[in-house]
């Protein structure tokens, strides 16, 4: 959500960047829009359930927690397939393996929509969750390869961009169909799109020139997973995408509930076009892309995320105005803080970038599937107010980790 992570190939200071790919020229507009729709696809399809939760909760007779498994199971399932995704592309490559995911996870949100009960749905949810695997960190660690450094910022928040455009034309997209026709029309919809953009994206993205092969597979994976762990910064980087995706999902999963209830009674649709929201997303991801690339990490990533927390407070307002005004703080702040974050990951990871990005990845997806879900217990405990309260100690605990990494000293060029 997007989600995505920002996986930078961070070169020694003497190295040349040469054969990179460079803002501006024909090669980066072309991996950009293939990424974009591949990001569009990616999140699209994953999160198009997330307005249906009250369709499903009235249709199989679901508790709010229930429901949320439809989006719960897929998320954390994809935190487990990103990391076997990671080897599996450092042996058959960046691009075919990118090009299958996006085509299988699309058959699979074509085959939902004949699922005969919730458990059939759950289950190709789930397998969608396998297919996933293959985009995100893969996507990322193209990036991170293929751009010039200077570049990177900027290509990162365009990927961002799309999978926020993603998430919410999926959204959209299912909030209107499911009320003009019905959910099993608007994931068959969504699924011959997904189909399209990765038709697109195999048209569109250049082939890899920096990627090398590697035959070590799993045998590399506890050094490079002890090299990581042991880094000043990088285990409170993951624990910070747990905290955030875990945030961000949790308050677009419940916000559902609150608003078609009393006393404001939106409607499917209007549910949808509260989706629009994530435009600002869009816009959030490089316009931090760009701050970053001026200012560094550590002086943004807490400023942006007290926009967030800003935003969570709004939402208790009973004033539909108010709570949108909060939604739309929360949102900006959400992907600008996330771009930041996945793009520090990226500057100090100097080598095993697939597995830092994959490792990020693991964190953040499954904070959308364990947050999201305990969520739902304190919705049906205390309805809004007790998802603000977990919610808003979560946060709070996110901000005292940006803090302190101001402190780490840097590694590379992760200023």
């Amino acid at each position: 959500m997007s989600t995505s992570l920002t996986v930078a190939a961070d070169l020694p200071p003497a190295a040349p960047s040469a054969g990179r790919i460079a803002a501006g020229s024909q090669k980066f507009k072309r991996t950009n829009r293939a990424l974009f729709f591949g990001g569009f696809s990616c999140f699209g399809l994953l999160y198009c359930v997330q307005p249906l939760m009250p369709v499903l909760s009235r249709e199989f007779a679901l508790t709010a927690a229930r429901s949320s498994m439809v989006l719960s199971v897929s998320s954390g399932i994809l935190g487990f397939a990103l990391l076997a995704s990671s080897v599996l592309s450092e042996r058959l490559g960046r691009k075919p393996l990118m090009v299958m995911a996006l085509a299988l996870s699309a058959l699979m949100t074509v085959l939902c929509a004949f699922a005969h009960s919730y458990d059939q749905l759950l289950v190709l949810r789930a397998l969608m969750g396998v297919t996933l695997g293959g985009i995100p960190s893969i996507a990322m660690a193209y990036l991170g390869e293929e751009i010039e450094p200077a570049s990177l910022g900027l290509s990162m928040g365009l990927y961002i961009s799309g999978s926020a455009f993603g998430g919410m034309a999926g959204r959209l997209v299912t909030s209107v169909l499911t009320d003009f026709f019905s959910w099993r029309v608007a994931l068959a919809v969504m699924g011959v799109a997904g189909l399209l953009s990765a038709w697109e994206f195999w048209r569109s993205l250049p082939a890899s020139r920096h990627f090398t092969p590697s035959e070590n597979g799993w045998r590399a994976w506890p050094s490079a997973v002890k090299r990581h762990m042991s880094d000043q910064a990088m285990p409170w980087l993951f624990l910070l995408a747990f905290l955030l995706m875990g945030s961000y999902v949790s308050l677009y999963n419940y916000i559902n509930y609150r608003l078609q209830a009393a006393p404001f009674g939106l409607g499917q649709t209007a549910m949808g076009v509260v989706s629009l929201l994530y435009l600002l997303g869009i816009y959030s991801s490089v316009w931090a892309g760009k701050l970053v690339d001026r200012l560094g990490r550590r002086g943004v990533l807490w400023a942006v995320m007290t926009i967030m927390i800003g935003g969570l407070l709004l939402t208790v307002s009973g004033a539909l105005s108010v709570v949108l005004i909060g939604l739309a703080l929360f949102t900006f702040g959400f992907f600008a803080t996330h771009t930041v974050a996945s793009s520090w990951v990226g500057r100090r990871a100097l080598s095993d970038k697939a597995v830092a990005s994959s490792l990020y990845l693991f964190f953040y997806y499954m904070g959308s599937s364990l947050v999201g879900s305990a969520t739902g217990v304190m919705w049906g405990a205390d309805g809004w107010n007790g998802v603000v309260l977990m919610l808003g100690g979560t946060l709070m605990l996110a901000l005292v980790i940006a803090l302190r990494l101001r402190k780490v000293a840097p590694l590379g060029q992760d200023g």
